[in-house]
């Protein structure tokens, strides 16, 4: 029987991407499989604060393998910025059109357009055991967003070595370069090799 593991979301978005990247190597969960409808606390300064909140808030009620992530762009002109407050950059929790409108006004006269997209998650197997595994991914910020799949900054975020952003790419490719892809990868191998 495959390893079933919990995901602490509530994002349908990342549900789904996470899903396509195990293709099936391990049973995922989601918090509505296990009943789980608590508003969980985001309330670190850190992404990696963050996941470790979340995966031990489920793991601490329902005594369930599971794992969290966070994730945040992360702005080299603007000193990392929006970072851990990405989903909320605007000031409303996952407005997308708000946080690019936001981004793209603070960004406007300058010329450093690098940025990272960076995941974190937190996997919590047992009482003794805490992972992190981190996922990153490099490019720019281009000036008027591009693209209509994807989710979040995806329109406005050109991944180094592509001419097209996360959102023109299309989720097939996003799924193999993404920063999440490459967090998720990390610890599929890892429960691969630690789990019967």
């Amino acid at each position: 029987m495959k390893q079933q593991l919990v995901f602490a979301t509530n994002n349908t978005h990342k549900l789904s991407e996470i899903k396509n990247i195990i293709a099936g190597k391990i049973q995922l969960l989601s918090l509505s499989d296990i009943n789980c409808y608590d508003k969980i606390p985001e309330t670190a300064n850190t992404l990696e604060g963050n996941a470790i909140l979340k995966a031990k808030y489920v793991y601490n009620r329902y005594r369930l393998p599971c794992f969290a992530d966070d994730t945040g762009l992360e702005v080299e002109v603007l000193n990392g910025a929006p970072g851990v407050y990405s989903a909320r950059y605007a000031g409303y929790e996952n407005n997308s059109e708000a946080n690019i409108q936001k981004l793209l006004q603070e960004m406007n006269k300058k010329t450093n357009r690098n940025a990272q997209f960076r995941t974190v998650i937190a996997l919590i197997l047992n009482d003794d055991e805490l992972q992190l595994f981190e996922g990153v991914v490099t490019g720019k910020i281009i000036r008027t967003p591009m693209g209509n799949q994807g989710f979040g900054y995806d329109s406005i975020f050109q991944p180094d070595g592509y001419t097209q952003t996360f959102a023109q790419l299309g989720n097939n490719i996003k799924n193999q370069i993404s920063h999440r892809a490459k967090a998720v990868n990390m610890l599929c191998q890892f429960l691969l090799r630690n789990i019967q």
